[in-house]
């Protein structure tokens, strides 16, 4: 049976999760009022008796990572455990399947990564490992998991990869950090959306999206999908 409730409606989602034990919490849509819907539905697992939460985060989440939204996840997870219900708490690099977006129409990716390097991982591992620990919550009591892809690249790397698997000329373009805030001024978005893009490539660029783990293989038992076998098998929406 499908109960809806909104992130943001406590009393929704303290009807929606009675009598479950163990949830799996996939954080909320990016917006400006995003950490107090991530509040609003931790609550709402309290008032409802959840005794797990599994939890959707990002890698290498702090207080003062450069990716901007990284910092929510990590005050998200700072709320959960402050519940003291039991958690996990799986950290998503960035998704490969994401990659191919990164391309602008003239087959240029574009942004201040220089030539920072990132283990991206693809959205299939990541629902693999999250069914692996919901089957079998009490195993992953207190972990936090870090999935990531089975290779560090840089994003000309990556766009080599690209470029032979899709027979598309791709080619990366490294910006500099005003650059990369100045090509996106066009979509006029706001600035904690711009933030949130131009760190995406700023946390490459530090590093600190380059390690590789073996936390997928762990969890679900395969290894880690590469990009190349990702675009192959019609992984992405490129």
């Amino acid at each position: 049976m499908a109960v809806q409730a909104s992130f943001a409606d406590t009393e929704s989602v303290t009807a929606a999760l009675t009598g479950v034990r163990t949830a799996l919490m996939v954080s909320a849509s990016e917006s400006p009022n995003r950490l107090d819907e991530h509040f609003a539905f931790i609550d709402g697992t309290v008032r409802a008796g959840v005794e797990h939460l599994v939890y959707i985060s990002f890698y290498g989440a702090a207080p003062d990572c450069t990716f901007t939204l990284g910092r929510d996840h990590f005050a998200t997870e700072q709320r959960i455990r402050a519940t003291g219900m039991r958690f996990t708490f799986l950290r998503d690099n960035l998704y490969a399947d994401f990659l191919p977006a990164m391309v602008g129409e003239d087959g240029v990716i574009r942004g201040p990564a220089a030539q920072g390097r990132v283990a991206a991982v693809a959205q299939d591992d990541i629902a693999d490992a999250a069914a692996a620990v919901l089957l079998s919550p009490a195993a992953h009591e207190g972990a936090t998991y870090s999935l990531t892809g089975p290779e560090s690249l840089t994003l000309s790397e990556v766009a080599i990869i690209l470029s032979v698997t899709t027979g598309r000329g791709i080619s990366y373009h490294p910006e500099t950090v005003p650059e990369g805030y100045a090509s996106r001024a066009v979509y006029a978005a706001p600035d904690w959306q711009v933030d949130a893009w131009v760190s995406t490539y700023t946390a490459i660029a530090a590093g600190e999206l380059a390690e590789v783990t073996e936390d997928v293989a762990l969890l679900s038992g395969h290894p880690a999908t590469s990009l190349a076998d990702l675009l192959r098998r019609g992984g992405s929406a490129y």
